[in-house]
């Protein structure tokens, strides 16, 4: 659907899903990200449930876990279509005034989902937005943003489809100006277009999106229901449960399955900030609250108290896997502190809160298939190991771990349509 930084391929999580749960039970991702877990949880037909703090990576879990089907997709776009030809004029007179007026930023719009009228704006547009759409589809994103309410289960399925589409290096993403993998910075868009006169070409925004939507339903969207939860994952456990209990469902998880944010790598806010302008987030925001800039001791205490929030929702035979990426660099200095993770998760979180250690895996990933490759200096090798680490929850899920470690696994999943959202 959209790419994401620092996700784990879906193949992975389908390993763990299969060996360590049954259909029903509930498979728990504290730190959803793109959603990956929980949508393969809710394809394998187990309770898929993701919890971030992030609101963009909780927007992109949503749209999965709980998606709009085929014919309400197209009839919402159907709708998008006929209001924006209704009044196209009044848009792309604003897209026009917003760029003329862009050094002093004297013409605001309306903010994202405000349903608000061209004429009523109140948020400024940065230079770099301008810069990176051709004039008209600029407007029908000021449309869209504006009419589209993220808090409804279909407009917010197609707001995350639209994020997958921003910007790419082909003629199927509104934009060329960078790849689709993630925001280049605003500075480097400004230099960019200054160096080459880079123009993007037009594309309709309705057209694009609807490609788009071919591609996501070519697979069925799973059947068994999931949850997105927005919030910190240190009370995702109570949150979960109580979110479970109130829709009827099963309320104890007996698998947990995530990737803890990594030392200093990632800043999820500013790596999106072209997507965050589209959703009416602030990707600054979105930074501060995730705080992602831990040093070993903070990591390890935030990790306990992430353990310590689990619990509360855990069945008795639960099993937790942590993938903990290795941390070597940090912008081109050596992080000390960053290897072995995994082991010091293990004994300063896990082990004291009476987790029960199943074992830790090492899976070497290669340089040239992480997404940091396009990090400059760093080339990959920002995250040099990730160690997966497993852990019961008591004693019955760690021999319930090292009894089922060896079952037999049918890589024919994840389904190959599952393999690209």
């Amino acid at each position: 659907m959209c790419s994401y930084l620092a996700s784990f391929p879906a193949a992975l999580t389908h390993a763990f899903i299969a060996r360590y749960s049954r259909p029903g039970d509930v498979v728990l991702d504290p730190f959803s990200g793109r959603g990956t877990a929980p949508l393969q949880a809710c394809a394998e037909g187990r309770i898929g449930v993701g919890n971030d703090l992030n609101p963009f990576a909780h927007l992109l879990t949503a749209a999965k876990v709980a998606p709009a089907t085929r014919p309400e997709a197209r009839t919402r776009l159907a709708a998008l279509r006929l209001a924006w030809a209704a009044g196209a004029p009044g848009w792309l007179a604003l897209a026009e005034k917003t760029a003329a007026d862009a050094a002093d930023r004297r013409t605001l719009v309306p903010r994202a989902g405000s349903e608000a009228p061209p004429g009523s704006g109140d948020e400024e547009v940065p230079p770099e937005v301008l810069l990176s759409f051709h004039r008209r589809t600029f407007a029908q994103l000021l449309f869209v943003r504006t009419v589209l309410r993220l808090d409804t289960r279909v407009d917010r399925f197609l707001a995350a489809a639209l994020t997958g589409i921003l910007h790419g290096k082909s003629a199927t993403y509104l934009s060329e100006v960078m790849p689709n993998t993630f925001s280049m910075a605003p500075r480097y868009v400004r230099e960019y277009v200054a160096r080459t006169g880079f123009q993007s070409p037009e594309r309709d925004v309705f057209d694009c999106l609807e490609l788009k939507l071919n591609r996501l339903y070519r697979q069925h969207p799973p059947t068994t229901p999931g949850l997105a939860l927005l919030g910190d994952a240190r009370d995702a456990g109570q949150r979960a449960r109580e979110a479970l209990r109130g829709r009827g469902l099963p309320d104890r998880v007996r698998l947990v399955i995530g990737s803890p944010p990594y030392l200093r790598v990632v800043k999820y806010g500013y790596y999106n900030w072209l997507r965050a302008w589209l959703l009416g987030l602030d990707p600054r925001a979105i930074d501060a609250a995730l705080d992602d800039a831990h040093h070993r001791e903070p990591y390890l205490a935030f990790m306990r108290d992430v353990l310590v929030g689990l619990r509360p929702a855990l069945a008795e035979d639960a099993i937790v896997v942590l993938v903990i990426g290795d941390v070597e660099l940090d912008r081109g200095r050596r992080i000390r502190t960053g290897v072995g993770l995994a082991e010091q998760v293990w004994a300063a979180a896990a082990e004291p809160e009476g987790y029960r250690l199943a074992g830790i895996a090492i899976d070497d990933v290669a340089a040239h298939r992480k997404m940091t490759k396009l990090w400059g200096d760093e080339a990959g090798r920002a995250t040099k190991t990730d160690r997966i680490l497993v852990l019961g929850s008591g004693e019955a899920g760690r021999r319930r771990a090292i009894n089922g470690a060896g079952l037999p696994i049918d890589w024919s999943w994840p389904q190959r349509g599952l393999r690209a959202v």
